[in-house]
């Protein structure tokens, strides 16, 4: 739908902007130079290198280099008389400062004096050293006068958590909780109710503190992490509960572009009644179009996210991100939503970035892996979260960097090992349905054949000889229509009609609800796919919500496609002899074949949600039900006694 950023920004396919200039060599006196390099790092070491996110160069040098290069690194490569004479600079000779958190060096005539610059002390506290089964403990380490000069790089808090019992052990990453380094978090999810030992450390450079202690974890209940099903792989289901999880999904890219903490609850609390239970919300994705939509960017909203410092976020193109930071009150917005959509049952797709941002770490890039890294570490003790690589990944990543980077985001970095898919535009041929990694297919297709498409995804599944959930997230947006679109074939009952050809076919799906609302657009109470807002008028999700009351009355997870076993063009899921979950897209009557049993029957109103109970069915093999009761589409259950 929307257009690749390769297209029309000349993006590399590295995912880099434009060509990489080369800092020009600092010509004021060394005095100068020194007072740059060791009391304005951050100004120094983003502002003299290209501010471009994916740009050779940018952001912290690594801590592999020695002094002498981490200070004149920037001018490796201009061999000209000015920068040789910087890169002939000795430690002994210039009275210079370790700016990487750990080393002064000073030097007065009397020879080269060092000095350990370290915090003054670490102090560590618990919020609750008694939590739920899968809420979680927060550690927090405080540091006394912090000297970091990057605390998102020179210093790590770590934690190793052990259950008593000998049931698991979990090693654990924080994170940076404040701009100046003085606040550190780590976060663990028990998953059983029990007592866990634990042993944390704050490190930087040689300096080390460290804590032990015992964490208490009581059954609450909670649903726990989505899985998929080991027995029914088809379907999802709830690690804490064992409860099945029927996937019905919107999009709301920008909700965190809000201001207000306030309209990111009432969306989500809306949506939740509504009966959606799954918002895909992108973390770093930013656009320059609105795609023929009612929305502007206002004082309490934006597509401008700022997952990074930046120096004009609202510039599109040139925002100025200092990739080797985090803008930490982005994040704890996003923490504070985590938690409310975590009391109001909301799974929360973390869609990291989008092709139509202007620009992206470098792929493969330490900005981006460390990006990736700060967001696993920070979230991944949320429950309620999924991983989503990217939405139109296909667009600016390659296979590879897809199988390598989900890999590493699920294998390797995330202790939980939540699900994670990713979003290509090309969707039949850019799925990683053999990796252990992938935990469901992620679709982009908008045609009108949903069911042979979902179907046929299965059997490409199934030749994987790893079977996992299907689903398509992005198949149309309510009264959304591109110059390629049919007239009408987004509207609210297509796309309603849509999804039942798609959760028919034994797929899942996620819908996007009309913006015409309004977003600083009159009547301004709207926004819907694009951020989340919505408002009374706005009524498709009620037709969805009957389509969830329906397949929510039967064990769905045990039924698959079964449609040779009706007539007229009807859809069928069934574990036969069993269920028989029939949907007649154009009312009528149909014609089943049963195993011979007793079978309980009703008749659904997929508009109106209706049920009209039928009278017991004994026949078999062979029954022929009674014309639909009222036009438009149908659905009957045939359950056995």
């Amino acid at each position: 739908m929307r257009q690749s950023f390769d297209q029309t920004r000349g993006a590399r396919s590295d995912g880099s902007v434009g060509a990489h200039r080369r800092p020009e060599v600092y010509k004021k006196n060394f005095s100068e130079f020194y007072r740059l390099a060791s009391y304005q790092r951050p100004r120094f070491l983003t502002e003299r290198c290209p501010n471009r996110i994916g740009s050779p160069g940018h952001g912290h040098v690594p801590g592999s280099l020695g002094l002498e290069q981490y200070l004149v690194g920037p001018y490796i490569g201009l061999e000209n008389e000015e920068s040789m004479k910087l890169r002939r600079l000795t430690l002994s000779s210039m009275p210079a400062r370790w700016i990487g958190g750990a080393l002064l060096v000073f030097s007065f005539g009397l020879g080269t004096q060092t000095v350990l610059a370290l915090p003054a002390d670490v102090s560590f506290s618990v919020l609750s050293s008694q939590v739920k089964a899968y809420d979680f403990a927060e550690i927090t380490a405080r540091v006394s006068s912090p000297d970091a000069a990057n605390p998102f790089e020179d210093a790590t808090l770590t934690g190793s958590f052990t259950a008593v019992d000998g049931s698991g052990h979990w090693n654990v990453t924080g994170f940076c909780d404040s701009m100046d380094g003085s606040v550190f978090r780590i976060r663990f999810m028990p998953p059983r109710a029990g007592e866990y030992k634990y042993s944390i450390t704050y490190r930087q450079g040689d300096f080390h503190r460290s804590s032990t202690g015992t964490i208490h974890a009581v059954d609450a209940h909670l649903p726990g992490i989505l899985r998929d099903d080991p027995k029914y792989p088809w379907s999802f289901i709830w690690e804490g509960t064992g409860k099945h999880f029927f996937f019905n999904g919107t999009t709301a890219f920008w909700l965190m572009g809000w201001k207000h903490d306030r309209t990111i609850d009432y969306s989500i609390s809306r949506l939740h009644r509504l009966k959606i239970n799954r918002i895909r919300v992108t973390l770093a994705g930013r656009t320059d179009k609105f795609y023929g939509e009612p929305v502007m960017i206002g004082k309490n909203w934006t597509v401008d996210l700022s997952p990074w410092p930046a120096k004009d976020a609202n510039d599109f193109l040139h925002p100025g991100f200092d990739c080797s930071r985090f803008n930490v009150s982005y994040w704890q917005k996003w923490d504070r939503m985590l938690r409310f959509a975590r009391a109001e049952n909301m799974n929360i797709s973390i869609v990291f970035d989008m092709n139509d941002s202007a620009i992206h770490p470098a792929a493969g890039s330490p900005d981006e892996y460390r990006f990736f890294k700060y967001a696993v570490d920070r979230f991944a003790a949320f429950s309620n979260i999924t991983w989503d690589l990217g939405d139109d990944l296909d667009s600016y990543r390659s296979p590879k960097w897809t199988h390598d980077t989900g890999t590493l985001l699920v294998e390797k970095w995330d202790p939980y090992h939540h699900l994670a898919t990713s979003h290509p535009a090309r969707s039949m041929t850019h799925q990683d349905r053999a990796s252990s990694w992938f935990g469901f297919t992620s679709y982009q297709d908008w045609s009108r054949n949903q069911h042979a498409l979902m179907l046929e995804s299965r059997k490409l599944q199934e030749q994987t000889g790893r079977i996992i959930p299907q689903t398509n997230e992005e198949y149309g947006y309510e009264d959304h229509y591109p110059l390629w679109a049919i007239p009408g074939s987004d509207s609210a009952d297509v796309l309603r009609r849509t999804a039942w050809d798609i959760v028919m076919a034994g797929a899942y799906q996620t819908a996007g609800e009309t913006a015409r609302e309004g977003t600083n657009i009159w009547p301004d109470t709207g926004g819907g796919w694009m951020n989340g807002r919505g408002d009374d008028k706005m009524t498709m999700f009620l037709g969805y919500g009957h389509m969830v009351d329906f397949m929510t009355s039967f064990d769905w997870w045990k039924t698959n496609p079964h449609d040779e076993l009706v007539s007229n063009g009807n859809y069928c899921l069934a574990e036969p002899g069993e269920i028989y979950a029939i949907y007649l897209p154009h009312g009528g009557s149909v014609t089943v074949h049963l195993k011979p049993g007793h079978y309980r029957a009703y008749w659904f109103s997929a508009v109106s949600g209706q049920q009209i109970q039928l009278p017991m069915v004994n026949d078999g093999p062979v029954w022929t039900s009674p014309k639909a009761p009222g036009h438009y589409d149908w659905a009957l259950l045939l359950e056995s006694e």
